[in-house]
C-alpha cells in the first residue's frame, strides 16, 4: 500500500463505523474497484479528551469490530492517529489521484475539517464526495415555504412527516451488496494501542439497545419513568457513532401504531439542522438578549450539582447515574438541566459541557439544542417561567422511589445532605433575573 499508484479510492470512516446500508460506502463500491477504508483518530478531538473517556473506549472498540468486519470480507481498515489534514496530504503524496467519500458530518468542526480535506483532494485531481447518512433530511431538505430554515419544532415535525411520506427516506444503501470491491488485503494492517494515544480503557459499558415491537408501543408511557430499565432504548451511542443506521431504526419506528419514539427522531433531525444553520449557538443564546442574563456561576453550587450533592434526590440520582454508567434518563435530563440554570441560576454552557464530558451519547446538536430548551434561550424552548419543581417531579415519575434509592444509598439518613436552595426562592429569583434580563433586550 506505500507504493506510489495512479488512483486510489478511499472511503473514509467517521461516524458511519458499519458495512450495512452506508450510504458513501454503497457509491464508492459500486463505482469503483479496490476501494481503501480508514479511520482516523483526531488529535484536534482528542486531545482536549480525559485520559479515561468513556467514549474513546467505545468508539475504539466500534473502529476494532469495523476492522474485523472488513477482515471477514478478504479486505482491512488502515487507522490512523492525527491530525486529518496532515494524514491527507501524506495520502495524497502517495498516489497520482485520490479519491475520497465520506458521509456528511453538520457540527461546526467537522464543516470546516471537510473543507481543508476537499480543498487538499480536489488539488490532487480527485473529488471528495460527501452523502448523508447520519439524519434522514439534510439540513437543507426541509424549510420553510420562503426557503428559511424552520426554528419550531412542531411544523418542522409537519414537514418531515409530510415528505417522508411522500419521499420514503428510509430506503437502505445496500453497500453490504458490493463488499467484493473493497481492496483485497491478506496479512492484517497493524493498528494503534488505546495506551499509545493517551487513553486508558473506561469502565464504562454502553447498555445493548432494544428496538423492538413491543418497546416501540409501549414507548410513550414507559419512556417517562427513570425506573424502568426497558423504558428507553438506550440507542443512543450507536447512533451517534453510525453503528446502526438511522433509516432502519426510522422504519421500524414509522411502521410502529405509536410514533413516538419516530417524533423523538425528528428531534434529533431537527436539531442537526439548527446547528447547521446556527452554528453559533455552540456558544450562543439563540436568542440573543439571554446572553445578557446575569448568571450566579456559584462553583460551590455548580460543583454540588455535578456530584449529585444538592439535596433534591431525582437531580441528585441522575448525576450519580451520568457519572457511574455515562447515561442519564431522559426525563431526568430536563429535570437536572432546569435544576441547574433556574434554581442554582448557573449558566447553561457549564452544564452542556459537564454532560458533554461524561454521556455515552453525547452528540454536540442535541445536546446544545437541549441544553438551551432547558434555559429558555434556544429556539422553540420552553419558556423561561416553566420550572421544574423536582419534588413533584419525583412524585409523579419515581412514586416508589425505585430510582433514586438505587442511587443514593445514603437517602434519608444524616449523610444526605439539606436542600442547597429552597424552591420557592429560587422560583422567584430566578423570575428577576430572567425579566430584568429579557425586558432590557428584546
Amino acid at each position: 500500500m506505500n507504493k506510489k499508484t495512479k488512483e486510489q479510492v478511499v472511503m473514509w470512516f467517521r461516524r458511519d463505523l458499519r458495512l450495512y446500508d452506508n450510504t458513501a460506502l454503497y457509491f464508492a463500491l459500486k463505482k469503483h474497484v479496490h476501494v481503501v477504508s480508514i479511520f482516523i483518530f483526531d488529535r484536534n478531538i482528542l486531545d482536549f479528551l480525559e485520559k479515561d473517556d468513556a467514549r474513546v473506549t467505545f468508539i475504539y472498540d466500534a473502529v476494532l469490530q469495523l476492522k474485523s468486519d472488513l477482515q471477514k470480507n478478504g479486505s482491512d481498515l488502515r487507522i490512523f492517529y492525527g491530525n486529518p489534514e496532515d494524514i491527507f496530504i501524506l495520502l495524497a503524496k502517495e498516489h497520482d489521484v485520490l479519491s475520497v467519500y465520506v458521509n456528511e458530518d453538520y457540527e461546526p468542526y467537522a464543516r470546516l475539517r471537510d473543507k481543508k480535506i476537499k480543498k487538499i483532494i480536489e488539488i490532487n485531481n480527485g473529488v471528495f464526495q460527501c452523502y448523508k447518512d447520519h439524519v434522514l433530511f439534510a439540513p437543507d431538505e426541509i424549510k420553510k415555504n420562503d426557503n428559511t430554515p424552520y426554528v419550531v419544532y412542531t411544523p418542522y415535525k409537519k414537514k418531515w412527516l409530510d415528505m417522508a411520506e411522500e419521499l420514503m427516506p428510509y430506503s437502505i444503501f445496500p453497500s453490504e451488496d458490493y463488499l467484493a470491491h473493497l481492496i483485497k488485503i491478506k496479512k492484517p494492517l497493524k493498528w494503534i494501542k488505546l495506551k499509545n494515544m493517551g487513553f486508558i480503557r473506561s469502565h464504562i459499558r454502553a447498555s445493548k439497545y432494544r428496538i423492538d415491537e413491543t418497546f416501540l408501543e409501549n414507548y410513550n408511557q414507559s419512556r417517562e419513568y427513570p425506573s424502568d430499565e426497558h423504558g428507553t432504548s438506550r440507542i443512543g451511542p450507536y447512533l451517534r457513532f453510525g453503528i446502526v443506521s438511522i433509516r432502519e431504526i426510522a422504519r421500524k419506528a414509522a411502521e410502529s401504531h405509536d410514533k413516538t419514539f419516530l417524533y423523538e427522531l425528528i428531534w434529533r433531525n431537527f436539531f442537526q439542522m439548527i446547528i447547521f444553520y446556527y452554528p453559533k449557538t455552540t456558544q450562543k443564546s439563540f436568542k440573543v438578549p439571554y446572553d445578557y442574563i446575569v448568571w450566579n456561576n456559584n462553583k460551590k453550587d455548580f460543583m454540588a450539582w455535578c456530584e449529585g450533592k444538592t439535596g433534591y434526590p431525582l437531580v441528585d440520582a441522575g448525576m450519580r447515574e451520568l457519572r457511574a454508567t455515562g447515561h442519564m434518563h431522559n426525563r431526568v435530563r430536563m429535570v437536572a438541566a432546569s435544576f441547574l440554570c433556574k434554581h442554582l441560576l448557573i449558566d447553561w454552557r457549564w452544564g452542556e459541557r459537564y454532560f458533554a464530558r461524561y454521556l455515552l451519547d453525547f452528540e454536540l446538536a442535541s445536546n446544545v439544542g437541549n441544553w438551551q430548551w432547558a434555559a429558555g434561550s434556544g429556539c422553540d424552548a420552553a419558556p423561561y417561567f416553566r420550572i421544574f419543581n423536582p419534588k413533584i417531579q419525583l412524585k409523579k415519575f419515581d412514586p416508589d422511589s425505585v430510582y433514586i434509592k438505587k442511587w443514593l444509598p445514603e437517602l434519608n439518613t444524616e449523610q444526605y445532605p439539606k436542600p442547597i436552595v429552597e424552591h420557592r426562592f429560587a422560583r422567584e429569583r430566578v423570575f428577576l433575573v430572567y425579566k430584568k434580563a429579557l425586558k432590557r433586550n428584546l
